[in-house]
């Protein structure tokens, strides 16, 4: 099972734990580090999250992963805030944040539609999805990415934008 596809399963377990619990599974990352590997879950409610909302996700979902155990061999379980550098996964978190700024990095090997070299990375302006694409606008020219090309997506917030962010009442969907 590829880190995709393992993401996406643990989203599907997690989901009504985390809704039930009153809050928003903002994102499911996987990661390698230096550490060992990482499942990092990033939550958020209106008004944003602390400590004890983290502790009190990690204490209802440890029990799940384990019983679930999705995952072979160690990791390390890491339960935060989305932070400035918000994760964009959903469908629905890319609409949510149309207009604003946000940095992509594509799976390896995408070729843009139209043909040309290979990129991997782009920081540009959230447009519509159109279909299975995203439109996101870079240095005024329009690119259309597809959501499944994507790796990852994080927000590039201003500290003034964060803040905005923090206050506004969101769906948990």
């Amino acid at each position: 099972m590829d880190a995709f596809d393992l993401q996406r399963r643990i989203r599907d377990l997690l989901t009504a734990t985390v809704e039930r619990l009153g809050y928003d599974l903002v994102a499911v990352e996987w990661t390698g580090s230096t550490r060992g590997r990482v499942l990092r879950i990033s939550i958020d409610k209106p008004g944003g999250v602390d400590a004890d909302d983290c502790a009190r996700t990690s204490e209802q979902i440890s029990p799940v992963l384990d019983a679930e155990d999705p995952i072979e061999g160690r990791y390390t379980l890491e339960v935060s805030s989305p932070g400035i550098e918000r994760p964009v996964q959903r469908e629905q978190d890319f609409a949510r944040f149309l207009g604003y700024r946000v940095k992509l990095r594509l799976i390896e090997g995408h070729i843009p539609p139209g043909g040309g070299a290979p990129r991997r990375r782009y920081t540009g302006q959230i447009g519509p999805l159109e279909g299975d694409e995203l439109v996101l606008t870079v240095d005024g020219k329009e690119h259309r990415v597809p959501l499944d090309a994507i790796e990852s997506a994080h927000l590039a917030l201003t500290l003034e934008e964060f803040q905005k962010l923090a206050e506004e009442p969101h769906d948990h969907q």
